[in-house]
């Protein structure tokens, strides 16, 4: 009867602990200053809560041309809200990144102009980091039906390359993206916010 009882608490237990964090999608990621400009706070929470919580950077700040390494608790939450308070006191915020597909998260002096222009960048490298190679790279605004062409056209993206994919200032921002491996499988990410990134990472 104490075995069985043991036992029946054990697997209680297991319940309780659930997924392994090891199996949760990865949020961590690193916000760059590319700038110009002293970045005092980052704040980082998700986009379903109401408030910024706690600096990151607390007592530290973030200078032009460096990067800071954001490890969210993972939890499966991968759509967070960022913002940066610069040292004159001004702020910018990236809204609904997800995380989870990108690994860097960039304020840049483009960035800081473009708020004042009427179309945004949403020109962005994707980066080969999975170990074969990419045969075709397809991009397309995420309210279209069909891919379009191959942007790689004749050539090729080994493992640990990276494309530029350069779309056009028509303020379009969300993207479907499609690459095709060298085996013929395929992968894609979707609903991507290119303006708000300058990596897009396979896989």
């Amino acid at each position: 009867m104490v075995r069985r009882a043991f036992l029946g608490v054990l697997a209680a237990l297991c319940m309780a602990v659930g997924i392994p964090a090891s199996a949760q999608p990865n949020p961590d990621f690193w916000v760059t200053n590319t700038s110009g400009r002293q970045i005092n706070e980052i704040y980082v929470s998700p986009s379903t809560d109401s408030n910024w919580g706690q600096d990151w950077l607390r007592e530290h700040v973030l200078p032009s041309g460096q990067r800071f390494a954001i490890r969210p608790r993972r939890d499966g939450t991968c759509v967070f809200d960022i913002r940066v308070v610069f040292a004159d006191g001004s702020s910018e915020e990236r809204r609904r990144v997800n995380v989870c597909t990108v690994n860097e998260v960039a304020f840049t002096t483009a960035g800081s102009v473009a708020r004042g222009q009427s179309q945004a960048n949403a020109d962005f490298r994707l980066v080969n980091r999975s170990g074969r190679t990419i045969q075709q790279i397809f991009v397309s605004p995420s309210s279209d039906q069909n891919w379009g062409a191959d942007r790689l056209g004749q050539n090729v993206l080994p493992p640990g390359r990276a494309f530029t994919v350069t779309l056009p200032r028509d303020g379009t921002c969300v993207y479907d993206i499609r690459v095709v491996y060298d085996n013929n499988t395929a992968a894609e990410k979707r609903r991507i916010n290119t303006c708000q990134i300058q990596d897009v990472i396979f896989p």
